[in-house]
């Protein structure tokens, strides 16, 4: 059976379909022709099965003769799957200072690296505090820096910029080959 990308709330089956002539395909896929809603509930009847409306913007509206229930499940199995493939990317931030230490500086690396390898994406911040304020290209360094340590694996998503007293950068991992 072919996907039907239709939720089951919008469907019309059976007694709900109001149109004269519509267009049937049975359970087969294959094309019955234009006939009589009547005849169509006929044919649908007669093999135990549904008339579902898939597709009501087409003229005539085509109908197909299927089992509505089995339908359903199939459908819902599809969007379960669906959801179970898709992956939320969360922001993971590392806080950096103006007067950080090397190892400070490449432990945080560390740990950013890791965010990127698990596909996150990484906010770094600086907070600049007091007098700090006096010395942003100090912070640009220091992002720039990060930057650079982490170029193999990581792009820059948004450069570093200064907003208030915060300055921040976003990165994100790199497709991979």
């Amino acid at each position: 059976m072919e996907v039907l990308n239709i939720s089951s709330k919008e469907l019309q089956i059976n007694e709900e379909i109001r149109d004269k002539e519509v267009r049937v395909i049975d359970s087969n896929g294959e094309q019955l022709g234009i006939m009589k809603l009547d005849e169509a509930m006929e044919k649908a009847n007669a093999r135990n099965l549904d008339l579902v409306k898939i597709a009501p913007q087409a003229n005539p509206p085509v109908c197909k003769i299927i089992d509505y229930g089995k339908f359903r499940f199939e459908q819902a199995k599809r969007e379960k799957e669906a959801r179970k493939n898709q992956r939320v990317v969360d922001i993971k931030e590392i806080r950096l200072s103006l007067n950080i230490d090397t190892h400070d500086f490449n432990t945080k690396a560390g740990h950013a690296t890791r965010f990127l390898k698990d596909g996150d994406k990484v906010k770094v911040s600086i907070r600049f505090r007091g007098r700090e304020m006096g010395h942003p290209e100090l912070g640009y360094e220091i992002m720039q820096r990060f930057a650079d340590q982490l170029s193999d694996i990581a792009n820059v998503e948004k450069k570093a910029k200064l907003e208030g007293r915060n300055m921040l950068m976003f990165l994100s991992a790199k497709p991979q080959k």
